[in-house]
């Protein structure tokens, strides 16, 4: 017998963390089972040929909300080609209101609810013993002498034992079986073993289940009872991936940090046994980091450990109504001085939508989590899941929300609809000119001529709008001309009568700049950005023509052939190669911010990167 488990993930570098598990808890049995893994990017077509071509006897497919109408086209349609086929679901998004999904969707014959792997070891073996007792199942073939499906069938008696579950009787009713209880952590066998499939792919690992908080947006917080599994037992699996060489492992667990000894040694593991090339990524509650963890991450490599920091909402009544505990200035404290390191990466996140959020709170929230510099922020937007505490409140709240996947906001009593038109056109400024980092020297001066940094980005999606540069594909150099033009039309707020102050970090000085010498420095601003990230062979048209002479250039470059001095590691490469491989320019304003004046060169070093933002080592010469 084939029980197909069929997940259909968002992008291609993601994998399904749930199949894999349920596949290893399968132990001896688990040769019945085959894994298939698509994403939304494929036909839904293909990846009905594809399961079809697979002629399982059983298929599950595990549901989220980026996939859930995906996928019910998907199971709708193969029911019709392989009409004897029972097909089950599982995952979050169908583990509640079960009952309600089996009455909308007759071609699923059930939901697997909470955790998975014991329900679904205890629902293979259920149609094994089937199989046992029915043959292999009745073949159904169509007039062409196809398989339209084996006709295994899952008696009532059989499931209705199994915990866990919601299945269409066989008279067509619908029964709900008692909940799962939760399994053990070291009970469920480590779940990788070929990582050959995995090579290009982020790879998902979780040491622990629940979360002691109970933030009420979270389906995370309905199961509090956190569960560790052992220490001996993560180390063990850590060094597995260490020893494949696993680009980037993701740790799934809801607040790491939750318990410090178990979040110290793991980080201590993963520092101590480092092999200079696997990445580490934890979603923490930075408010709760204490000393002792401040001071190991600051000893990791850079680029070895990067922290996912859910901050949400800076409104004190909004994080006491969402039942969220967190304490902002501790999170600014600790965020502030792990980027004082310059050695890990942070993500920093907010949520549209909240309540007691209006405009003027999300904008203070905007400006309160960007004046902390986070590597990547994220602007999110609510999203209404079946069975938290939001859902059940939505109504209270005046929350209006999508009524399919992903159930994202519309509006709320706070921020009406066109609020939230406003906030997405300003995600999108963010994620191109802030989140890329391709444009950071150039944005970190221009948000200073603005009265406040979410000022900015609205103005830039505002001229986006209004010259018809929204919800097209522009490439790298067309983004730089429009921030080129966009820096052109606009007029900084230190020239303004208006008489309020630009908005800058605390304790820097921002000297009034003006006509010719405005559009010099942000013209060379623009060309280090470009030249940070790539060395490219097409000059932007605003840097002119190259001002270092090839002559001026070979002469440095042979001398460092000799001596090296700037390209240390360039050992074996001749000048001319060297001058393909990295890039000189002139600039008369202090762009690298170490006090230069006057005109002088930079060196821009491709082969060495900054392990957070990528750019190129740039330095003086």
């Amino acid at each position: 017998m084939k029980f197909l488990l069929t997940a259909i993930n968002a992008k291609y570098i993601h994998s399904n963390l749930a199949l894999y598990s349920l596949k290893a808890y399968a132990g001896e049995y688990a040769g019945h089972v085959k894994l298939l893994e698509y994403t939304i990017n494929h036909r839904p077509d293909e990846i009905l040929e594809a399961v079809y071509q697979e002629q399982p006897d059983v298929a599950a497919f595990s549901c989220y909300i980026w996939n859930l109408e995906y996928i019910r086209q998907v199971a709708e349609e193969l029911k019709k080609i392989m009409p004897a086929l029972e097909i089950w679901v599982g995952g979050p998004e169908v583990s509640f209101e079960s009952s309600a999904f089996l009455k909308k969707n007759p071609y699923i014959k059930g939901v697997m609810a909470g955790e998975g792997e014991q329900t679904f070891l205890e629902l293979l073996k259920a149609y094994l013993e089937c199989g046992d007792i029915c043959g292999s199942g009745r073949q159904i073939q169509d007039r062409g002498g196809m398989d339209r499906g084996c006709g295994y069938r899952l008696p009532d008696s059989s499931a209705s034992r199994i915990a866990g579950l919601c299945f269409r009787r066989e008279d067509g009713s619908i029964l709900t079986t008692p909940p799962r209880d939760f399994t053990p952590m070291d009970e469920i066998p480590f779940m990788y073993s070929d990582m050959s499939d995995l090579r290009h792919r982020i790879v998902y690992y979780e040491s622990s289940r629940g979360c002691p908080f109970s933030c009420s947006y979270c389906l995370s917080s309905i199961d509090k009872r956190v569960r560790f599994r052992s220490l001996h037992l993560v180390e063990q699996e850590l060094q597995f991936f260490l020893d494949h060489k696993v680009p980037q492992v993701k740790f799934v667990d809801r607040t790491f940090n939750c318990s410090h000894s178990h979040a110290l040694a793991v980080w201590q593991y993963i520092r101590d046994h480092d092999n200079g090339i696997t990445n580490f990524h934890f979603e923490i509650a930075a408010d709760i980091l204490n000393d002792e963890e401040m001071a190991l991450l600051k000893t990791m490599r850079p680029g070895l450990v990067q922290l996912e920091i859910g901050v949400q909402s800076t409104n004190t009544d909004t994080v006491r109504e969402i039942r969220r505990v967190m304490d902002f200035e501790a999170v600014k404290r600790n965020v502030l001085s792990i980027r004082s390191a310059r050695n890990i990466h942070q993500h920093l996140d907010l949520i549209a939508g909240l309540p007691f959020e209006d405009m003027d709170s999300f904008i203070r929230s905007f400006n309160d989590v960007y004046a902390l510099a986070p590597d990547q922020f994220q602007l999110g937007f609510l999203k209404v899941l079946k069975g938290s505490l939001m859902h059940e409140k939505a109504g209270e709240y005046g929350i209006l929300y999508h009524s399919r996947p992903q159930y994202e906001v519309l509006s709320s009593a706070w921020l009406p609809y066109d609020g939230l038109l406003l906030l997405k056109s300003v995600e999108e400024m963010v994620e191109v000119y802030y989140n890329s980092h391709q444009f950071e020297r150039t944005v970190r001066r221009l948000e200073r001529e603005f009265e406040h940094p979410f000022g900015m980005y609205e103005a830039l999606a505002g001229f986006y709008r209004e010259r018809g540069y929204s919800k097209m594909s522009h490439s790298r150099m067309a983004r730089f001309k429009i921030l080129r033009e966009f820096i052109m039309m606009h007029s900084p707020v230190a020239e303004r009568s208006s008489g309020n102050e630009p908005w800058r970090p605390s304790g820097t000085e921002v000297p009034a700049l003006g006509g010719d010498d405005r559009t010099e420095l942000y013209e060379e601003l623009l060309t280090l950005d470009w030249y940070l990230r790539e060395n490219s062979r097409s000059r932007p048209e605003w840097a002119g023509d190259e001002a270092v002479h090839k002559d001026e250039k070979y002469e440095f470059y042979k001398s460092e052939e000799k001596e090296p001095v700037h390209l240390k590691g360039y050992e074996g490469y001749r000048a001319r190669q060297m001058m393909t491989m990295t890039h000189l320019e002139y600039f008369t304003h202090d762009v690298l911010g170490d006090g230069q004046k006057g005109r002088y060169r930079v060196l821009f070093d491709y082969q060495q990167r900054d392990p957070l933002n990528d750019d190129a080592r740039a330095i003086y010469v």
